[in-house]
C-alpha cells in the first residue's frame, strides 16, 4: 500500500549546487528561502568542507546566517567531522548530516579511508552532536553500483546502515551515487536493509543517470519509507558518468507522486519558476521534464 504522503528532503543548494559553476551568497539565499516557501520543509543548505576542494561551499556560514531560518523549516548542513560540527554550530544549524558508503573503493577515494575508518571518525561527530542536542542524518553512497567495483552487496548496504542508525542517525539516506539501478534490483536493496533497519528510519536517494529513479522510488512505495531526497531543477551533475544528469528533479518527483494522490505540501508552480530563476543564473537549462513542461 502506498503512504498518504512523501516528505521530500530537498539537496538542491547542497548536492546539486556543490557540482554547479560558482553563485554569489545572495542567489543562494534567495533560493533557499524560495524552497521554503514553496512548502520545503526539510532543506540541506550547504556543508562546511574543506573549500579547497569543494569552493561552491565555502560561503555555507554566511549562507545559514542570511537565510530566514523560518521555526516550520528544518535546515542541516554536511559536515565531515569535529571542525565542520563547531562550523554548524556556529551558523546556527540544528541538524547535520554525515556521509559514508557502501563501497570500500568509493570511500577510499571519496574520503581516503576505510568503511570502517569512516564510522570510527564519526564516533567524535555523534557524541558532540547529542550534546549540543542536534539531529544527525547519514548518507551511504554506492548502494546499487559503485564506478570501481560494480554491484554492490545488499548485505554490506545493510551493514552500514545498522551500524548508522546504532551510532546514533535517526535517518540513513540511501544513495544510487551513479545511478544505475533499476526497479527490482532498488527494491531488492530496501528489503534487504529494511530486514536490520525500520523503513521509518530510511530516505531514498536515487540519481536519474539512466533515467531510473522515479521507477527506483515506485518500486519501493509500499515498502514504509516516507523520505525521498531530491533537487530542485535537477541540480548536480553525476562526476562519475561525464555529461550525465544526476540528482533527481524535484518537480519531476513531486508531480508523480502527487498524480498519484500521494500528498507532498508543495506548490509546484512555485517550485518551477526558482528552478528556472536558479538555472537562469547558471546559465543553464533546467534538467526537471516538468520544469521544462511547465516552462513551455
Amino acid at each position: 500500500m502506498y503512504p498518504s504522503s512523501i516528505s521530500i528532503y530537498e539537496v538542491g543548494p547542497r548536492d546539486g549546487l556543490q557540482n554547479e559553476a560558482l553563485l554569489p551568497t545572495a542567489a543562494k539565499v534567495q533560493l533557499i528561502n524560495g524552497l521554503a516557501n514553496c512548502g520545503l520543509n526539510r532543506i540541506e543548505v550547504g556543508s562546511f568542507v574543506s573549500h579547497k576542494w569543494v569552493p561552491q561551499m565555502a560561503d555555507s556560514a554566511a549562507v545559514c546566517q542570511q537565510i530566514e531560518q523560518r521555526a516550520d523549516v528544518r535546515y542541516s548542513a554536511l559536515v565531515p567531522n569535529i571542525k565542520g560540527l563547531e562550523q554548524a554550530l556556529a551558523a546556527h544549524i540544528r541538524e547535520i548530516a554525515l556521509f559514508t558508503a557502501a563501497s570500500e573503493s568509493f570511500c577510499q577515494r571519496n574520503i581516503n579511508c576505510s568503511i570502517n575508518e569512516s564510522l570510527q571518525r564519526f564516533e567524535p561527530v555523534f557524541t558532540a552532536a547529542k550534546a549540543a542536542k542536534l539531529r544527525v542524518r547519514a548518507y551511504v553512497s554506492c548502494v546499487l553500483g559503485c564506478p570501481y567495483e560494480g554491484t554492490i552487496n545488499t548485505a554490506q548496504v545493510a551493514a552500514v546502515t545498522h551500524a548508522l542508525i546504532e551510532m546514533g542517525a535517526y535517518e540513513v539516506s540511501l544513495g544510487d551515487t551513479i545511478g544505475v539501478g533499476t526497479p527490482r534490483a532498488a527494491r531488492s536493496m530496501v528489503d534487504a536493509v529494511s530486514q536490520r533497519v525500520s523503513p521509518s528510519q530510511l530516505a531514498l536517494h536515487f540519481h536519474d543517470t539512466y533515467g531510473q529513479a522515479l521507477a527506483n522510488i515506485v518500486a519501493c512505495l509500499d515498502s514504509g519509507i516516507h523520505t525521498i531526497d531530491a533537487s530542485v531543477a535537477g541540480l548536480g551533475g553525476c562526476p562519475y558518468a561525464k555529461g550525465a544528469s544526476g540528482n533527481l528533479a524535484t518537480e519531476d518527483l513531486v508531480y508523480m507522486l502527487e498524480g498519484m494522490g500521494i500528498e507532498t505540501g508543495v506548490d509546484l508552480p512555485q517550485l518551477a519558476k526558482f528552478g528556472q530563476q536558479i538555472c537562469q543564473q547558471l546559465g543553464k537549462v533546467t534538467s526537471s521534464k516538468v520544469g521544462q513542461a511547465l516552462q513551455s
